[in-house]
């Protein structure tokens, strides 16, 4: 759909390149960084090198590459932050506002591929062999994947987690094993909107409960996960959801359409993309219900709260979409 190219020069514009030929700046370089991270957060490891190992409203994380079972990574994060998975010094700092630009209406998704541009106009995958060097510039190039159109989650162990497809087919893609009840101080959401994308990277989902400038929020991460030694600690706590696969054995990090190829944190309210759809479509939106009431938005619910969201019986993930609506939905039943 659209370039990020991210120039290794101080003082140079970050801009989006669309297929148009039209360009749009989204920031400016300030500061370069003299390492990678390794071992870096341990999500990476279901990641695929040279693609975005992290898409979120505070920081962008790259996959270099694995190593020993743990991923390196180079970040791109905001001039203005709060973002302890990049590292310090492993990170090329824009001067965009969080949330927005790169980090909002054209974040790139997980999975999406990067390239290292040389000044002679040669590109190659983001590598261990090809890591970017000052004067090179990382292109990002963002998809136009296959994802549902929404996920809905029953909030219960055993509840099932299904994927609606614009086609009309319904896949029970995965159950509950912990269901989420309260809400936890997971400072990037000070970015973020209630009911909107904070972070998506191949093992967590996290959603902002918070107003844009608060902190609070969830998070959904696949059961492999769950395993991690920083995360055994979640089983006495309330502020995060578990799910495993319908199998209850095949792998669920970095697969999508949860934990690759879909969420972005979308546009902020200021922003705007190509047309009014790509708009409002590319902005995912998470809604609840309540004791199995109306579908409505998500409580607002700031801090640490361990009962924050007691009594929340459903979760649904709207997709970012770009088509008008049913205008995809016409032409592959015309196609049929």
């Amino acid at each position: 759909m659209f370039c990020i190219t991210v120039p290794l020069v101080e003082g140079k514009d970050v801009s989006v390149n669309l297929p148009n030929g039209s360009t749009k700046t989204v920031g400016k370089v300030v500061a370069l960084p003299d390492k990678t991270r390794w071992p870096s957060y341990t999500a990476t490891k279901w990641g695929k090198p040279g693609t975005v190992a992290a898409s979120a409203v505070n920081a962008i994380h790259l996959l270099i590459g694995i190593d020993k079972g743990r991923g390196r990574t180079m970040s791109i994060t905001p001039l203005k932050t709060i973002a302890p998975a990049a590292g310090p010094g492993a990170s090329i700092v824009i001067d965009s506002p969080a949330g927005e630009g790169m980090f909002g209406a054209w974040a790139p998704a997980v999975g999406n591929p990067v390239m290292v541009r040389g000044e002679d106009g040669t590109e190659a995958p983001l590598s261990e062999s090809r890591i970017p060097k000052p004067g090179d510039s990382l292109v990002i190039k963002v998809t136009k994947d296959s994802v549902p159109y929404l996920v809905e989650i029953e909030n219960r162990p055993g509840g099932r987690v299904m994927a609606y497809y614009s086609s009309y087919r319904t896949e029970v893609i995965g159950r509950v094993l912990r269901p989420v009840e309260g809400v936890g101080r997971f400072e990037g959401t000070l970015f973020q909107d209630v009911g909107r994308i904070r972070a998506n990277h191949p093992g967590v989902i996290d959603i902002s409960t918070s107003p844009n400038g608060e902190i609070g929020g969830f998070q959904i991460i696949p059961w492999e996960h769950s395993r991690s030694p920083e995360m055994l600690n979640l089983w006495n706590m309330t502020q995060w959801m578990v799910i495993a696969p319908e199998d209850g054995r095949s792998p669920m990090g970095g697969t999508p359409p949860l934990f690759l190829g879909g969420l972005v944190p979308g546009p902020a309210s200021s922003e705007s993309l190509w047309d009014l759809w790509s708009t409002y479509g590319r902005r995912p939106l998470v809604l609840c219900r309540i004791q199995g009431g109306p579908w409505q938005k998500l409580p607002v619910a700031v801090g640490k709260d361990d009962h924050a969201l007691k009594g929340l019986t459903h979760l649904r993930i709207y997709f970012p979409t770009y088509d008008e609506p049913l205008k995809s939905d016409t032409s592959q039943s015309q196609g049929d």
